[in-house]
């Protein structure tokens, strides 16, 4: 295993693999793993580099092998000149189409799970949602095998809202989007009556229709929560054999939709992980699938080397637009677009959001950006995309599953207790220590990259696969351990009345 990381011989820095004690690699004082050292003398003022780029500058003189963070490394905004479409890479299309095992639905589309989900317009509602799903047991749903469970996704909001707006838009559209998810084969919407978020405006907003597979309700018609949660019950019950007949089939993996996370990163998220995610995303453009990238605040400092992938101006423009709205959000909110990264990011190694950025953009791959798209906004574009979102987890992977998306790939370094329903996550650690200590909760150890020399190219590969396996109904860590009943968060924008 080597000692130290050199990304780009451009950098002034360069990464400890492992704990370093002064003397090891020129190093002339501890260096905590995945933590930086000075390659050269950095004057007060000048920029530090890594991936080639700038990730901050010196707050004072940083002598040839001094620890690099938070005590000596300024943030500040960088001034992008922006390019649009000056790197495009098309993925040659694959020779042999892969395919997957997955539910084809009505509207053509497929999912890789078959949930009923019991989705609510308000908060008000959450404790009759909850209720429903409940009560079907595994000893109750035993007699549906072809049915994954009855999940409740239960929000905080819906309420006390503007009736427009992006707040109100796009609550909109992460509950029509979580209706319409190819993993989801019923649904049930319980609202209270009173809300902002009316029903019945949702359905006609979103051409929604009810039938067997889609139900509404609201306790104050119902006549109250009790007999709420009974008549779900019930509906419920009429569903599951319906939704029990979809059988999986054979399907081209061109169907994939995949979402590009990650969470708890640490210094080597873009040495291993996420340029392995990267390389399996490209695998699968290259299928004509698509992958999705989000997290806006998680791109700030890297956003120009996605312009330079965009297909067309337009496209690149847009995303610019977004780094312009989220500088405004942080601004007139008394914040930093720096507040990202978190306490157990610095821990790990990262020390602005522009290093951290620049590794989390490397989840994207190398094909050309095909759209930019608002949160929770339905993906059309195949290929590399981008979701407008906020970089916290659980609304992200919201957002994504509201998307489109019928698969999650979550790399994390310092250890993300995270799943999703009805989309299903797979976990990717980027380090072999937390990887060992962590097993019961990782799918795939890209710690390998550097633990066993293995390449980028041959990690990313196993992700492809297990994507294919997942998606044909493998079970991962987080499903095996119930995660994802409580990861539904839609991102509350704008004034709470």
């Amino acid at each position: 295993m080597t000692a130290t990381i050199l990304l780009d011989p451009a950098d002034n820095v360069i990464t400890a693999a492992r704990n370093l004690s002064p003397g090891e690699e020129g190093a002339s004082q501890p260096i905590p793993r995945g933590h930086k050292l000075a390659r050269l003398p950095i004057a007060k003022g000048e920029a530090v580099r890594k991936y080639a780029q700038i990730i901050g500058y010196a707050a004072s003189d940083i002598a040839a092998g001094d620890h690099i963070h938070t005590h000596n490394l300024d943030f500040r905004a960088v001034d992008q000149a922006y390019e649009f479409g000056t790197n495009l890479r098309p993925a040659t299309p694959a020779a042999v189409p892969d395919t997957f095992m997955g539910y084809r639905r009505a509207s053509g589309r497929v999912g890789v799970r078959n949930y009923i989900a019991i989705l609510t317009s308000v908060n008000c509602s959450a404790t009759a949602a909850h209720r429903i799903a409940d009560h079907f047991t595994p000893e109750r749903l035993a007699a549906y095998p072809n049915v994954d469970g009855v999940v409740a996704f239960a929000h905080g909001t819906g309420c006390a809202m503007g009736g427009n707006g992006e707040g109100f838009e796009a609550l909109q559209r992460v509950l029509w989007g979580y209706a319409r998810n190819p993993n989801v084969g019923g649904v049930v919407l319980v609202g209270l009556g009173c809300e902002m978020m009316q029903i019945d405006w949702l359905i006609e907003s979103y051409g929604l229709t009810p039938g067997p597979l889609f139900q509404a309700m609201n306790i104050q018609d119902v006549a109250g929560l009790r007999r709420t949660i009974e008549l779900g019950i019930e509906k419920v019950t009429a569903m599951l054999p319906v939704v029990n007949e979809f059988r999986r089939e054979t399907c081209p993996a061109s169907e994939l939709m995949v979402a590009l996370q990650c969470g708890g990163s640490d210094a080597m998220s873009g040495i291993s992980a996420n340029p392995a995610l990267g390389y399996a995303c490209d695998l699968l453009v290259a299928q004509g699938g698509t992958g999705v990238l989000a997290e806006t605040p998680e791109i700030y400092g890297a956003e120009h080397l996605l312009t330079q992938r965009a297909a067309t101006p337009a496209i690149g423009e847009k995303l610019i637009g977004l780094i312009r709205w989220w500088e405004d959000y942080a601004a007139r909110n008394k914040g930093s677009m720096d507040n990202n990264p978190s306490p157990g990011n610095k821990k790990g190694g990262l020390t602005t959001i522009l290093e951290k950025s620049l590794g989390a953009a490397a989840k994207g791959g190398t094909t050309p950006l095909m759209g930019v798209y608002k949160y929770a906004e339905p993906v059309t574009a195949r290929g590399f995309t981008f979701m407008d979102s906020p970089g916290y987890d659980p609304a992200s992977v919201t957002g994504q599953i509201a998307s489109g998306c019928n698969l999650v790939v979550f790399t994390t370094g310092r250890g993300s207790a995270f799943g999703a329903k009805p989309s299903p996550s797979i976990k990717v650690a980027t380090n072999t220590q937390m990887f060992t200590r962590m097993e019961e909760d990782m799918d795939i150890n890209a710690g390998v990259i550097l633990s066993e020399g293995r390449s980028v190219e041959q990690v990313g590969r196993e992700i492809y696969d297990k994507i294919l396996a997942v998606a044909s109904g493998e079970v991962t860590k987080s499903e095996a351990q119930g995660l994802g009943d409580y990861e539904f968060v839609p991102w509350q924008i704008g004034a709470v009345m």
